[in-house]
């Protein structure tokens, strides 16, 4: 009897432990694995003044990446009222950035990441977050040029302009050279307007660190042709290797064309992919990708105006001077140096291209502005961005103080939150008509007004 007791008190011990170890189990699936769901809408965490919480760290990064499906035959993405899209050229391999020479051809870079040093379970965590958001594609290496014979707005020529380029992504005419930033250096390439094939072997003018997690590099030219400005991502999150590491990355470099000097015009930009000088003022802007595990809510991703010697905060602190903790060494000694940015754009909305009204002409209503790409979160709880939007500019040449982003093209994500395109670069075709880099749907979209919109007189 005595044993039959001792048996049963054992037995709902053993219910009892067993019990608590899967609560405990379920707990720490929770803490680790759900995702971190936003409290503010993306729009909160936009404009000059955005809303800001206290970060939520994570050991394990929230995970909600809307699938890659592609567009279905005869949908498209959706424009703000009185504009229209069509498909300036489809059929492309993952177009990622695009460029206009002076006669009216387009460039487009079709191009990926290049193949990634690591593998075990960040290796393969990596390579499936890739392949769901529609990048899991080898590299095309190539830059193709699109013409429009007969001005209908849709490129009916084609050629392969560059091939075997190294992850190639930012690219500018300058005098009878065409530059053009591989991700492990910048390279120069004879060129005169109207050529459709280019067989001279490049030539290099400054190498960049190359790969790492944001291994896009761009490049623009200064508006007097005198100096070109690359911007190069950082390798890690928040120099998670060391900031050896990271030695030449975080920045945009200027060069001296004439003397080919180089030194570092801004630094602390995680991931300054697109850049644009402003029409009006010649002020060189650029939209940046903040840090990652902090939560849905933070930090804001966002577009700023950009001069010599200035430092923005990364690794060590965000958004003007607050500090991230997670980094070590810590450097309080900076966060007085700190420049705050111009304007946010939502947290992890992954802003990549920026251009200006202007030069794009929609009409009124986007009279003066940028234009900037959101291409969209992979860590944040709903998704974000995966639109285009316009930020109104006041006559100080600044985005007007209590203005949010205005859509201009939606419809990228589509009823079910799966991806049918993602944009990438935006420019302006030779009618002032938007092109959109679609590198998920491997289209280039054409938004334009019902008529176009004459030019303004050239800044005097």
């Amino acid at each position: 009897m005595r044993h039959s007791i001792y048996s049963s008190a054992m037995r709902t011990r053993l219910i009892i432990i067993a019990a608590m170890l899967i609560v405990a189990a379920v707990a720490a699936w929770l803490l680790l694995f759900q995702p971190d769901e936003a409290r503010l809408t993306p729009e909160a965490v936009s404009g000059r003044v955005p809303e800001l919480s206290n970060p939520r760290f994570e050991s394990i990064p929230t995970v909600d990446i809307a699938d890659a499906v592609g567009w279905p035959e005869g949908v498209k993405p959706a424009a703000a009222r009185g504009l229209t899209v069509t498909a300036f050229a489809d059929g492309l391999d993952h177009p990622r950035w695009l460029y206009r020479l002076p006669n009216g051809d387009i460039l487009v870079a079709e191009t990926n990441s290049p193949p990634r040093e690591g593998g075990g379970i960040t290796g393969m965590v990596m390579g499936h977050l890739m392949k769901k958001a529609g990048a899991g594609v080898p590299s095309a290496n190539r830059i193709t040029l699109l013409r429009d014979t007969d001005g209908d707005g849709v490129a009916d020529a084609r050629s392969a302009l560059l091939e075997n380029l190294n992850s190639p992504f930012g690219m500018v005419l300058l005098g009878d050279w065409l530059y053009v930033a591989n991700t492990d250096a910048l390279v120069r390439y004879p060129y005169k307007p109207g050529e459709t094939k280019i067989t001279a072997a490049p030539q290099k003018v400054i190498d960049l660190p190359g790969g790492g997690n944001h291994w896009a590099r761009n490049v623009v030219a200064a508006p007097d042709g005198k100096h070109l400005y690359v911007s190069i991502g950082s390798a890690t999150n928040i120099a998670d290797n060391g900031l050896d590491a990271e030695k030449g990355r975080a920045q945009i470099t200027e060069i001296d064309v004439a003397s080919g000097k180089t030194r570092v015009y801004a630094y602390g930009l995680r991931n300054p992919v697109g850049m644009a000088f402003d029409p009006i003022a010649q002020r060189l802007w650029a939209v940046v990708n903040e840090r990652d595990m902090m939560g849905s809510d933070m930090p804001p991703d966002y577009m700023t105006a950009v001069s010599l010697g200035e430092f923005f905060g990364w690794p060590w602190n965000y958004w003007g001077g607050y500090v991230d903790k997670r980094v070590r060494p810590e450097r309080p000694d900076l966060i007085e140096y700190t420049k705050r940015p111009d304007f946010a754009l939502g947290a992890h909305t992954a802003p990549l291209g920026i251009d200006f009204a202007g030069d794009i002409r929609l009409g009124p209503d986007y009279a003066n502005g940028a234009f900037v790409s959101l291409h969209g979160s992979w860590n944040r709880d709903p998704p974000a961005g995966y639109k285009v939007v316009f930020v109104p500019f006041a006559d100080n040449g600044f985005p007007v103080r209590d203005a949010k982003p205005v859509d201009v093209v939606t419809g990228f994500l589509n009823a079910d939150g799966k991806a049918q395109g993602r944009p990438v670069g935006v420019i302006a075709d030779a009618t002032g008509a938007m092109l959109i880099a679609d590198d998920v749907g491997n289209v280039i979209w054409r938004v334009a007004p019902p008529r176009p919109i004459a030019a303004p007189p050239p800044v005097q």
